[in-house]
């Protein structure tokens, strides 16, 4: 990895189904910043293990992801993909962090509040996810970190942390910074809120047309007539078919609608349109890196080798610091 560059970190959990709200809210803003950073994307399987108990699905669904990133594109000669259980370093680091942690800020992250607020049993793992977040962040010397405004608070409590290893042993770790993206923050889904998978409202990424369509269709919409005249603007229809379809498409329809004689259904089908027109390339893509599993294998193993080789100088001076010499 080239050090003329300031370095991007982004991570996504190998959890189900990647949708349309990863592309357009993680994956493909990622990726755009592969042409001004040096960019690392990890498969953060280690994350996973707080929730996900089926060990062949989390198997599986980190191969789907090497497979997403090649797909949309990623250069993994030029930038660096691995899975997060390949790089050790990053528990060791984990650990003397958590060693300058207060339990007090622990207890402000949104997961375990939100966790605590419902009721749920809350497991060492789900506690302690934000120093492993962390570690994720700071062994790779990380000067930015593209988030979603409700995961900004990872990126802060990573600075915490930094900081108070800093002062208690010197300047060791470098004190990265969130990249907000305001445009892409929200995608919604089938259902209007944000899309997600544990609402059960997403669109998967690479699913078939059949599928996609039958998704899309089943957009909830309110049950204005067809004779009569309806605004796209400040509708989910609207909303997902602005991400996808150019402006004079969507001014288009939009005219088309607010003349009556037009129903959700004709303009759900044009928002199938466009999103299959957008996807199918990559689509077309993920099927075959998919089918070739040791490639995958192979790619994982290249990215490990090079991540290990930036975590091995971070945890050198760490372990001097401490007096693990």
């Amino acid at each position: 990895m080239s050090s003329q560059k300031k370095r991007s970190l982004t991570g996504l959990k190998p959890t189900g189904n990647l949708h349309l709200g990863n592309y357009l809210g993680a994956l493909k803003p990622a990726l755009e910043l592969s042409k001004n950073y040096n960019c690392i994307y990890f498969i953060a399987d280690l994350h996973s293990l707080t929730q996900n108990r089926d060990a062949e699905a989390l198997a599986s669904q980190t191969l789907d992801q090497v497979a997403t990133w090649l797909a949309l594109g990623l250069d993994t000669d030029k930038h660096t993909l691995f899975r997060q259980s390949d790089v050790p370093s990053v528990t060791e680091l984990t650990w003397y962090l958590s060693c300058v942690t207060g339990h007090g800020l622990l207890e402000k992250a949104h997961a375990f509040k939100d966790a605590t607020a419902k009721g749920q049993e809350v497991n060492m793992g789900t506690f302690s996810y934000p120093v492993l977040m962390a570690a994720d962040i700071l062994l790779y010397d990380t000067d930015i970190v593209p988030v979603g405004k409700d995961q900004k608070q990872h990126v802060e409590m990573a600075r915490d942390m930094a900081g108070s290893l800093n002062a208690t042993y010197g300047e060791l770790l470098k004190l990265p910074e969130p990249l907000i993206q305001e445009e892409v923050m929200t995608i919604p889904g089938l259902d209007g809120r944000k899309m997600s998978k544990s609402y059960g409202n997403e669109v998967p990424l690479f699913c078939d047309e059949k599928s996609l369509r039958k998704k899309l269709m089943s957009l909830k919409t309110d049950s204005t007539g067809l004779e009569e005249p309806k605004e796209l603007a400040g509708t989910t229809v609207g909303e997902l078919f602005a991400l996808f379809a150019t402006t004079t498409q969507y001014e288009d329809l939009a005219v088309r609608l607010a003349k009556g004689g037009m129903g959700w259904g004709h303009a759900k089908e044009e928002l199938f349109v466009a999103v299959n027109e957008h996807v199918k390339e990559m689509r077309d893509r993920y099927n075959e890196y998919r089918k070739d599993e040791p490639l995958l294998r192979k790619e994982l193993a290249k990215g490990a080798e090079k991540a290990q080789s930036v975590a091995s100088q971070t945890i050198a001076r760490v372990r001097y610091a401490v007096g693990l010499r």
